[in-house]
């Protein structure tokens, strides 16, 4: 990239920040206003940093720089004028001017071509699908036909409306995302990056399996402020993945543990992947009431990959870390890096404690961090920190800004043509009005249309299109936006497309599509945990006190038996009729009821103690346990 070009995406990016900063704790714009800028500018830099082909290695050339500026310069202007005539489009989309049309043009062309660049065909075709369904679905089969629009009724529906690409995803972008996808690099940027692995590595590096139990934890610390799997396993997997090889791990395995770690970071609060703040919006309930509900299953997530990651040890009897790398203490890794989770302290209490907008807690946290720095002498942010730390997290958004833009061209189209209505009846028919065949039909459509996709963009068009036809058969709302984002999200490891499970083989020089496999066998709960919470609410923290409590525990000891099942050990090799065995009772404890939690627990302690008592006695009488 030429140098003029540098300096002038940097100011872009700085001023983008400064933007979203101002209007988030300063003075907040009228929502198109907010929603104007904020694409104008992210659709301008995607422009400026990501070629027309992404394939290509070599620099661009004279012409298509020239194109990317000229490109930038319409998606600023296109963002200027819905920026200048907000009122005027407000009452005038019924009947809008040849300047309006040709905006709308713009923005959904420009849209789909900056949505292609940063995230690939997947969405884009989506979108396209769509919007050509909008031009032509009136001469389709009655099942699936519409009235029909006339052209500039679809153009402004879709371009301009704050039904289509204007609507609520942009805005929980412009006015939520940026600002915490900001805070989190910004508190990578002090250090706490850092502090996390060094945290995880003082808390279980010297346990068996400490390796793989560092990527658990630190994967989840990290995840829980980041948006994406990718950037996880980027962050943490380029320490942990070498550590767990020289723990006696595989290639393979190691690239599992970490992929799996990383994106059940998406499921673990405050951030969520950004997706807390869509699914707040969308059910119009506050954003605390989201991360409470989210709070058990993503322990029990993590659990499940915890003993996962244990029992595996156990049979290959991994080292901890001692051996291979000094293994800092709890005490001095706070004393030296402690003060920088403050920043995340203050987020958790501004957002829960005193409930303030999102926006506004998001602000004073990301002031919270340069100041916090200089606690430390040696975590001190200096003005070019700062200023790398706002480019970088500006620079990381795009990506959310192009999957909610996109995305709400699709949502445009659903809304205007009723096709939600229409698709959710379709899943409902199909399932005969059967909760669980329902359940297995979201499950597959959620996985298909997450492939490729981060979890915001998956979750904006599953939240429309499968969400509702839970609900219908009597789902609780926030169990059903949760079950979507988990399916939508776990995608990142189910074969064919699991980009998080593929960057991790890359760092562990594994094979991909086996890596994959593996990702999804070491994180089998987390394939049972939705329809555990969907058909047992008190897992979402619904219901009465004990119930909750009770609801807890049958499904943490349920988790531990399944985890036990699958990898066919305890304190040595599980005979074959006792892991099927093992494995109902898992079952038995996953289905919240209290028939079922009774039998799952009496069987699954009675298999636990028999299978202790039957190892103890085979090594006593010096036979080769491990042998069989």
């Amino acid at each position: 990239m030429p140098h003029l070009l540098k300096i002038i995406v940097t100011i872009l990016a700085i001023g983008m920040a400064v933007f979203h900063l101002y209007s988030g704790g300063v003075e907040l714009l009228p929502a198109t206003q907010q929603r104007a800028v904020h694409l104008g500018l992210a659709l301008a830099l995607i422009f400026l940093l990501y070629p027309l082909n992404r394939k290509k290695d070599h620099l661009q050339s004279r012409v298509e720089t020239g194109l990317n500026v000229i490109l930038a310069v319409i998606a600023l202007a296109c963002g200027s004028y819905i920026y200048l005539h907000f009122m005027e489009l407000a009452i005038s989309l019924n009947s809008p001017s040849f300047p309006t049309v040709l905006a709308g043009v713009g923005v959904i062309l420009l849209t789909l071509e900056a949505s292609r660049r940063i995230l690939g065909w997947s969405l884009p075709i989506i979108a396209l699908f769509f919007f050509l369904y909008a031009f032509f679905g009136n001469n389709l089969p009655l099942m699936i036909a519409h009235s029909g629009f006339s052209v500039e009724k679809i153009i402004t529906q879709v371009g301009l409306s704050d039904q289509g690409i204007l609507g609520i995803p942009l805005g929980v972008s412009a006015t939520y995302i940026v600002l915490f996808i900001i805070f989190g690099a910004m508190l990578e940027k002090s250090g706490a990056g850092k502090l996390f692995i060094d945290l995880a590595m003082a808390v279980v590096g010297k346990f068996r399996g400490g390796a793989a139990k560092v990527s658990v934890v630190a994967s989840a610390l990290f995840g829980s402020i980041s948006g994406s799997q990718v950037a996880n396993v980027a962050t943490t997997g380029v320490l942990t993945i070498p550590l767990m090889k020289k723990g006696k791990y595989s290639s393979q395995y190691a690239g599992a543990v970490e992929s799996v770690a990383s994106t059940g970071g998406m499921f673990l609060p405050p951030v969520m992947g950004a997706v807390s703040f869509l699914i707040a919006d969308f059910l119009q309930v506050s954003y605390a009431s989201v991360i409470v509900a989210a709070i058990v299953p993503a322990v029990l997530y993590f659990f499940a990959v915890f003993i996962m990651v244990d029992l595996r040890a156990s049979r290959v009897e991994s080292t901890n870390l001692k051996k291979e790398i000094e293994v800092p203490e709890v005490k001095k890794v706070l004393r030296s890096q402690g003060h920088l989770l403050l920043p995340l302290i203050l987020l958790v209490y501004f957002l829960l404690i005193l409930e303030w907008a999102p926006p506004m807690a998001g602000f004073w946290a990301v002031v919270s961090i340069p100041v916090v720095s200089w606690l430390r002498k040696h975590t001190r942010m200096t003005l070019l920190d700062i200023k790398e730390a706002l480019e970088q997290g500006v620079k990381l958004s795009l990506l959310v800004a192009a999957a909610t833009a996109c995305a709400g061209i699709v949502i445009g189209v659903i809304n205007m043509t009723g096709m939600g209505l229409r698709f959710s009846g379709m899943l409902v028919e199909l399932s005969g009005q059967n909760l669980i065949v329902l359940l297995v039909l979201t499950m597959v459509t959620s996985v298909i249309m997450g492939m490729g996709l981060p979890p915001v963009a998956s979750y904006v068009v599953l939240a429309v299109l499968a969400a509702p036809a839970m609900i219908d058969l009597g789902v609780h709302p926030m169990a059903a936006h949760l079950f979507i984002f988990y399916y939508g999200t776990l995608s990142a490891i189910t074969p064919p497309v699991a980009f998080a499970a593929y960057a991790a083989s890359g760092i562990a020089g594994s094979d991909p599509m086996r890596t994959s496999f593996t990702a999804v066998r070491l994180a089998s709960t987390a394939f049972i945990i939705p329809f555990m919470f969907v058909t047992g609410p008190a897992l979402i923290l619904e219901g009465q006190p004990i119930e909750i409590a009770v609801a807890v525990a049958t499904s943490l000891l349920g988790v531990f038996a399944l985890a036990a099942a699958t990898e066919g050990y305890i304190k040595g090799p599980i005979m074959v009729k006792t892991r099927f065995l093992m494995l109902a009772g898992a079952l038995l404890l996953l289905h919240v009821g209290t028939i079922t939690d009774v039998i799952g627990v009496l069987l699954v302690i009675t298999l636990i103690v028999w299978e202790l008592i039957r190892v103890k006695m085979m090594r006593s009488k010096g036979i080769n346990v491990e042998a069989g």
